[in-house]
């Protein structure tokens, strides 16, 4: 028996059904079968299915004598599927690389629930892929498993089949089918959820949902959208049918109002000669189902009672003066932005006109963050070294307080900050600066970018749409090309960004200043750090600093740091820097010894107090290593990471430590104390001779003379071999990390 059957009707889908089922039979799970089931259909979807089925034994190709629709035709598949789980997948969607395994292993970590919802993607024709935007409900903190008493607000996301995985015996015991007609996934998913003993969910993508530029049934002019009254008529008479679901008539009646007023306000569904007919219908299955008590959101309250009294034209009037309100507010509001807008714009035009500041530099870090990385090392050397100086730093208001007295703090989007970028020599930034900025001749501006490029980054982005997110690549290169030094820290980001970021600009390969610090610091200063952060005398405190995911929209840590607490024992303490501190069982209070940094400003501040790192493609790895402490890979997603993302080499047979493919390798790792061992010195000690050849702690002081004052003689500066090279050292702890409990 396998663990899941995908169900695949077939109808007019054959310019996609290859890609389909290619994306099912690509799987790195392969307990699984497929059943193809052939709606009648007039086009080749019928031949495709047998020429799977005779390529693989996995593949099972169903033909309907007639067309029934895509209710019965997954009836039909329902029919002759075996496995422990039905998966729905339309013939035009696509599951995502490594989905199937993803969802396998939630089930396993739930117990096998009824009903898991995951989450999917709407990719369009034109290539842009954008994730649902209620992927927040999917949040797997909580109990494992659950119902839906605990959780309504799932009904929020899109009720559809193919966006979950049925128990088979869950399914096959409350005797649920499809009915015929559109809208046939409104009275199979309500009572589905409304009945499971227990829900789990994914916070993982696995569905691409293709949006069709033409062709989409529901996007269809038609009077078959009548069919939403007889599917509620379904669902109403399945909760009537059973008393304990009473509580969910008040939620289905509303979702039906709803429902009822967002295809009335779909002026490309139904025929306009049958509008006053649908309105009329809607209006009795209202009173026909009116059951106070759910919640209504106020500008909701009108419309619904218009849509129960059925007065049409009055709803109607209603709708237009809305639509005009809105856009009247909209309207407004752009009016002020506008305003300001071209007042900004204007000022900056006239300060543009005026002479460059010769002494004056901004800087700028992370989007407008705080006073921090490569840029506010840079910026603290030339305050030192360069005589007469004028810095001043762009960050928002909440982290002006991390700017250095002396230093100018300036507000995005202020008349101060565009005078600052029309009238200052000097410009530089770890990202980019505001697209409206011009560069004038004499303007010097440096870019030091945010660490070595593992993950794929610039025009390289190009061919992984997902991961660019509606990257503007024009505006792009333009920023690009305003470039005239480009920071880099070692050969391989030289030859990355070169590629990835092509334009006239002269590469400094000097280092990474924002590393300085970790050959700067004393054990003393150590020791004050870990103070700082509530470090315990004597314990071993291990920096978890997990990555961002593309394909996440909701981010997670795959890691259940209470788990590894245990395992570690009391010597040892967690320093996290993650989205969430809770594993898999849900909303617990931090552990004692997890100490929550997430929000913490300085990542070098927090590197500089840890005794080793747990990462996984973070480029924390390669700044982390100049400190010569233990590094861990926790890599359980690299298929996934690799098919959203990309990265540049193999980071699992180049590692700077130890490589974990799972949870419970990683445990192994540290029970046995090989996290820390012989091996892992020698895999941090190459890595560090490839990856920082000039981090010496002297790499801002050569940034600075070559750019701020214009010399070259001698420069890079001589750079220490690595065996000669003094890296922060951890203040001395009588018994620290004595041993690792089993």
């Amino acid at each position: 028996m396998p663990r899941f059957s995908v169900i695949v009707p077939a109808f007019r889908v054959q310019a996609y059904l290859h890609a389909c089922l290619d994306s099912v039979l690509a799987q790195s799970f392969k307990d699984y079968e497929i059943v193809v089931v052939d709606d009648c259909s007039p086009d080749a979807c019928g031949p495709i299915a047998d020429e799977y089925a005779r390529r693989d034994p996995r593949v099972t190709a169903l033909h309907l004598p007639r067309n029934t629709g895509l209710g019965p035709a997954r009836n039909a598949g329902m029919g002759r599927a075996a496995g422990d789980y039905l998966i729905f997948l339309d013939g035009d969607d696509t599951l995502l690389p490594d989905a199937l395994q993803t969802i396998a292993d939630r089930i396993d970590a739930t117990g096998e629930p009824d009903v898991l919802m995951y989450d999917y993607a709407r990719t369009y024709w034109t290539g842009r892929s954008v994730r649902n935007v209620l992927a927040a409900h999917l949040d797997e903190s909580g109990p494992a498993r659950f119902r839906l008493t605990d959780r309504p607000e799932l009904l929020r996301l899109l009720m559809v089949v193919w966006n979950k995985a049925y128990r088979r015996a869950f399914i096959e015991a409350e005797g649920f089918t499809f009915p015929p007609g559109y809208y046939e996934d409104t009275p199979w998913t309500y009572p589905v959820l409304m009945s499971a003993g227990s829900i789990a969910v994914l916070d993982a993508v696995c569905v691409s949902y293709r949006q069709r530029r033409r062709g989409n049934i529901l996007s269809t002019t038609s009077e078959k959208h009548f069919d939403v009254f007889d599917q509620y008529d379904r669902v109403f008479a399945f909760i009537d049918a059973r008393p304990e679901l009473a509580l969910w008539r008040p939620v289905m009646f509303r979702r039906m109002l709803d429902h009822f007023s967002a295809l009335f306000a779909s002026r490309d569904r139904l025929p306009h000669h049958s509008r006053a007919a649908f309105f009329r219908r809607a209006a009795a299955a209202c009173r026909r189902y009116r059951t106070p008590g759910a919640p209504v959101p106020r500008r909701a309250l009108l419309r619904h009672g218009l849509l129960r009294l059925g007065a049409r034209r009055t709803y109607q009037a209603l709708s237009g003066a809305q639509r005009l309100g809105g856009r009247l507010r909209l309207g407004s509001a752009a009016v002020r932005r506008a305003v300001r807008g071209a007042a900004l714009r204007a000022h900056y035009r006239i300060q543009s006109r005026l002479p460059l500041r010769s002494r004056d530099a901004v800087f700028a870090a992370r989007g407008g963050g705080g006073y921090t990385g490569s840029p506010a090392a840079i910026e603290a050397k030339v305050r030192e070294l360069v005589p007469g100086v004028r810095t001043a730093w762009i960050c928002r208001a909440a982290d002006a307080h991390t700017v250095p007295t002396g230093t100018r703090h300036l507000a995005p989007g202020t008349f101060a900050h565009w005078t600052a970028l029309a009238r200052s020599a000097y410009l530089v930034n770890d990202a980019a600066f505001d697209r409206g900025l011009v560069k004038r001749r004499g303007q010097v501006l440096l870019q030091t970018h945010e660490g070595t490029p593992l993950r794929t980054v610039g025009t390289d982005l190009l061919d992984r749409p997902a991961a660019a997110r509606g990257t503007d690549f024009e505006q792009l290169l333009s920023s690009v090309d305003t470039w005239d030094f480009s920071l880099s820290a070692n050969p391989h980001s030289t030859l990355v960004r070169e590629r990835a970021y092509p334009s006239a600009y002269l590469t400094l390969e000097y280092g990474s200043p924002r590393n300085d610090v970790y050959h700067r610091t004393g054990p003393a200063d150590v020791a004050r750090l870990r103070e700082t952060l509530g470090i315990p005398a004597g314990s071993t405190a291990l920096l978890y600093a997990p990555t961002h995911r593309d394909y996440r929209r909701v981010q997670r840590p795959d890691l259940d740091l209470e788990r590894l607490i245990r395992v570690l024992g009391p010597q040892f303490v967690i320093l996290a820097r993650s989205p969430r501190l809770t594993g898999p069982g849900g909303h617990r209070a931090p552990h004692p010894r997890i100490i929550d940094v997430s929000g913490h400003r300085s990542v070098e501040t927090l590197a500089l107090a840890s005794d080793a790192l747990i990462t996984d493609y973070a480029s924390l790895m390669f700044d982390y290593v100049n400190l010569d402490r233990p590094v861990v890979l926790h890599l359980a997603d690299i298929e996934a990471y690799e098919a959203a993302r990309g990265t540049y080499f193999d980071i699992t047979t180049f590692p700077p430590g130890i490589v974990a493919r799972g949870q419970d390798e990683l445990f192994d790792i540290f029970a046995t104390d090989h996290w820390r061992g012989s091996r892992s010195a020698q895999l941090r000690a190459a890595f560090r001779a490839r990856f920082c050849p000039y981090d010496d702690g002297y790499a801002a002081e050569r940034v600075v003379r070559r750019v701020f004052l214009g010399e070259t003689d001698g420069l890079p500066l001589p750079v220490p071999s690595a065996a000669r090279r003094t890296p922060a050292a951890l203040p001395a702890q009588d018994g620290a990390g004595a041993g690792v409990k089993n």
